[in-house]
């Protein structure tokens, strides 16, 4: 079994924590419907992007009935 050679200090052990932190991912509001998105992306929901209409979002037909 591996033995250490020297004590590791709260100081080495608390800056190898701090790189090891989870990152939130960043989101941005659509200018049209407000909703959250990545950024520079095409909204998936009503498919503006800059202001500007960039593709045509089909509408989800509704299941009709839990069989």
């Amino acid at each position: 079994m591996g033995v250490p050679n020297k004590k590791v200090t709260r100081k080495t052990i608390s800056q190898r924590q701090s790189t090891q932190k989870l990152n939130c991912p960043e989101v941005a509001k659509c200018s049209n419907c407000s909703k959250l998105i990545p950024p520079h992306t095409v909204c998936p929901y009503c498919g503006f992007y800059k202001g500007k209409k960039a593709i045509i979002i089909k509408e989800k037909k509704e299941k009709e009935g839990a069989k």
